[in-house]
């Protein structure tokens, strides 16, 4: 008659790896000084002239980022490498100046 066919036989699991002990249990504090921009003491008033319609998104995200949403408004913001580097992003849609 009809052979019936045995499961094929499973292989025995492996066994598992123990937990390894921590290789460091007091790792040193990353410097959290790197993280704080330096103080200067120099501000900058950023004033959004152009619209962002039309623009390319990351470009509307960069005003955003700069806290600027509607054309006329004004934001004093910290003078740092950063903020530079946004303001350069959308430099055609923006005037900067010198914060008292």
């Amino acid at each position: 008659m009809a052979e019936e066919k045995k499961p094929a036989a499973k292989k025995p699991a492996a066994p598992k790896a123990e937990a390894k002990p921590a290789a460091k249990a007091a790792a040193p504090a990353k410097k959290e000084a790197a993280a704080k921009p330096a103080k200067s003491g120099k501000k900058l008033k950023v004033t959004q002239t152009g619209s962002p319609i039309g623009r390319i998104p990351k470009q509307e995200a960069t005003l955003i980022g700069l806290g600027l949403n509607k054309r006329h408004r004004s934001k004093v913001l910290e003078d740092t490498p950063s903020v530079r580097g946004m303001i350069e992003m959308v430099k055609h849609l923006v005037t900067v100046e010198e914060a008292a």
